[in-house]
């Protein structure tokens, strides 16, 4: 099921049987390199079941999509928007993991901006957040070309302990 359409990129519902092709972006070292590790395949496994299930649960409005190139119908990342614990707080967290073979591109901000304008228009989410090491400069500038600001720095204790970036952005702040 397609949920947004840019330019470029098809952002679509994961499949059940897409296993091999969430592995391939969130198992691959080089674009995994601010997570804590690459995703086993056990992890990659639980992070498509859990995709699924928001989508059951919030009617297919939330959840991390398979981002696809409409040239050529490749799978590059995993883009969308969840409700996570973000520094101990529920929050409407948006998402983006491009394959490192299409970083530089401009893919991460053409997704986010298209879920930046889904929540809020669509949605009507009252705000929205990104959160990234503190050394990943390419998604903190993503957060920061589609209008969001530095709110705050944590220790997440989901990454290492190690410092993180806390961007957000209101509804009311959108143009």
């Amino acid at each position: 099921m397609m949920i947004l359409e840019t330019e470029r990129l098809i952002l679509r519902q994961w499949e059940p049987d897409e296993l091999h092709l969430v592995h391939g972006i969130v198992g691959h070292l080089p674009t995994m390199q601010f997570w804590p590790a690459p995703f086993t395949i056990q992890q990659s496994e639980g992070w498509l079941r859990r995709c699924l299930e928001t989508y059951a649960a919030t009617a297919n409005t939330l959840g991390r999509w398979a981002t696809v190139l409409k040239e050529s119908g490749r799978v590059i990342g995993d883009c969308g928007l969840m409700i996570s614990e973000v520094n101990g707080v529920a929050q409407n967290d948006l998402g983006y993991i491009i394959h490192a073979d299409h970083w530089r591109n401009g893919y991460a901000t053409e997704a986010a901006a298209a879920i930046r304008d889904y929540a809020f228009l669509r949605l009507k989410l009252p705000r929205i957040v990104a959160n990234m090491a503190c050394d990943h400069h390419g998604s903190a500038r993503v957060a920061e070309i589609i209008g969001m600001t530095l709110e705050a720095e944590f220790l997440n204790q989901k990454n290492r302990g190690i410092r993180t970036f806390l961007y957000s952005m209101q509804r009311g702040s959108f143009q």
